[in-house]
């Protein structure tokens, strides 16, 4: 490893800006109050509600603005020293305070006072307005806000300068924790307003590559493909101040290069090792590694189910038992994830993801292609996205191997990431491998993002009439033994069609310092950095 691929930050501030990637001797003179990371990708957008974003900008969206509220947090269960968020419970953050209406149907959000923009202007309802107008506006947070029933800027009242109304057509479970995500973050909506153009209204442009921030931490530094600087920014007043004055982040895009990394000690975050790699690490003096599931992210094999052969029911039935779950699980994931496969016929737990009552069984596998038809066997396609191939290749050839003894043929094709996105909207690949992360927790969100017809992440092009009048309801259904029948019910159409195979919830693995403190868990699986310290 070249001795100048490590970032390290110097102890003197002035030389900060100048050397933000120093040499690897200089390490001893780092500060307790600077935070190394390293990264193996790099921000595309500094837009909270960017098009086309990648998770690389939202470990610095994310840590730069605030949102109104924001989802509390709870230790992990297992896992000493580390949080996850806590869906069930959430609080203030640029607003002091909310109170809902009895009906649901009105949220009145209470700004903090004396909370400021980065640059010193106060942060008053009238940002959070514009802010709130623009995320329904823009083409990235337009479809994610619809979700909790946010889509009109006259849902949005200013009631005086540090009181705003949001107000929806009926209650709906996903208003609040919807103003949670990634997109709707507050703006300072007069740096924008000067920014913007006629052809360009809520200056996206410009925030591609600037910012208008309040939260906690500041960029003072942004270098594409090599890295990040932020400062934390001592004005915040909304949450407990960040533990490191400066975070320092550099873009390491070779693996073997971030492993070394994390064997020598040389940073205080090092994130996307492989699986071989955290199981050669685990266990060594010195490593701390903290291996995090999340429940709502769930890698499955999607079967088409409005293209033959698999739009037989019984087919994908003998997929689901001809999968050889236990050895991906070994040979692929290196055991670093929950299971998703091996589930009890007999319990229904009220959740969803939950493991699919399937299990390797070529018996029964070749009996349910007997009863589809086609005990001879058939010839199709699986499709690899090439940004996930390290998972997806060993997975497919083992899926072969295991296919081929039911007489099924499995040719396997690999498809640049971009051309995949495409024709996984457009429905036209037999069979692939993916990952679905749901942001919102509760389980009929998953069913609606995943399993609806109109969705574009239906990877299963599953058109069932059933799970799209449920997945509607369920939304606004306020009486709990209702839901959860509906809930119930939307689980065995899952377990008994079998759009997606599900295999696995993985570990967000992570290598960090002895010393750090107050590591979280994020539900879209990037970094939260005001929690952290050092002890």
């Amino acid at each position: 490893m070249k001795k100048r691929e490590f970032l390290q930050l110097s102890a003197q501030t002035g030389a900060a800006m100048a050397g933000l990637w120093l040499s690897t001797a200089s390490a001893q003179t780092a500060t307790s109050s600077v935070l190394r990371v390293l990264l193996e990708d790099s921000a595309n957008t500094l837009d909270p509600a960017g098009t086309g974003y990648n998770q690389a900008s939202i470990n610095l969206t994310w840590n730069l603005y605030d949102r109104l509220v924001t989802y509390g947090t709870k230790p992990v269960e297992g896992v000493p020293g580390a949080m996850i968020y806590d869906y069930d419970k959430i609080v203030g953050q640029a607003a002091e305070r909310y109170e809902v209406s009895p009906d649901g149907r009105q949220f009145t959000f209470h700004m903090r006072r004396g909370a400021k923009f980065h640059d010193g202007t106060p942060v008053t309802a009238h940002d959070a307005k514009w802010s709130l107008d623009r995320v329904i506006a823009v083409t990235t947070g337009k479809a994610q806000m619809a979700t909790g029933s946010l889509t009109d800027p006259s849902q949005f009242q200013v009631i005086d300068d540090m009181t705003l109304r949001v107000t929806v057509p009926q209650a709906d479970r996903f208003t609040l924790p919807d103003l949670c995500v990634l997109f709707p973050a507050i703006l300072n909506s007069k740096v924008c307003k000067a920014q913007a153009t006629a052809s360009d209204p809520w200056a996206e442009n410009w925030l591609k590559t600037n910012t208008a921030a309040g939260g906690p931490f500041k960029l003072v530094r942004f270098a594409p493909d090599q890295g990040f600087m932020l400062e934390r920014y001592e004005g915040w007043t909304n949450g407990t101040k960040p533990g490191y004055a400066r975070v320092a982040a550099q873009v390491v895009p070779v693996a073997a290069s971030r492993r070394a990394a994390a064997e020598r000690g040389e940073a205080d975050i090092i994130r996307g090792l492989s699986g071989r790699d955290i199981e050669d690490l685990k266990g060594r003096e010195k490593i701390r590694l903290l291996g995090i599931p999340n429940p709502g992210a769930v890698t499955f094999i999607a079967l088409n189910t409005q293209m033959a052969p698999f739009d037989n029911k019984k087919v994908r039935q003998a997929i689901a038992h001809a999968v050889p779950y236990q050895e991906i699980f070994d040979k692929v994931l290196y055991r670093r994830g929950a299971p998703m496969f091996g589930g009890k016929n007999d319990a229904l737990p009220l959740a969803f993801p939950q493991p699919l009552p399937y299990t390797y069984d070529l018996e029964r596998a070749r009996a349910l292609l007997a009863e589809a038809g086609m005990a001879g066997g058939f010839s199709t396609t699986f499709v690899i996205d090439s940004s996930v191939a390290k998972t997806a290749e060993p997975t497919a050839i083992l899926l072969q191997e295991s296919l081929g003894k039911i007489g099924v043929k499995l040719k396997i094709e690999t498809l640049p990431s971009g051309q995949m996105a495409t024709a996984q909207a457009e429905h036209k690949i037999p069979i692939n491998m993916a990952t679905g992360t749901a942001w919102l927790r509760s389980p009929d969100y998953y069913f609606r993002v995943y399993y609806s017809s109109s969705t574009r992440w239906n990877y299963g092009n599953f058109k069932n009439e059933e799970m799209n009048r449920l997945t509607s309801e369920t939304r606004f259904e306020t009486n709990t033994s209702v839901y959860g029948t509906k809930v119930k019910r939307m689980i065995e159409i899952a377990r008994d069609e079998v759009p997606l195979i599900l295999m696995w919830s993985a570990f967000q693995d992570t290598i960090v310092s002895p010393s750090l403190r107050g590591y979280t868990y994020m539900f879209h699986g990037q970094l939260e950095l005001r929690h952290l310290s050092r002890a």
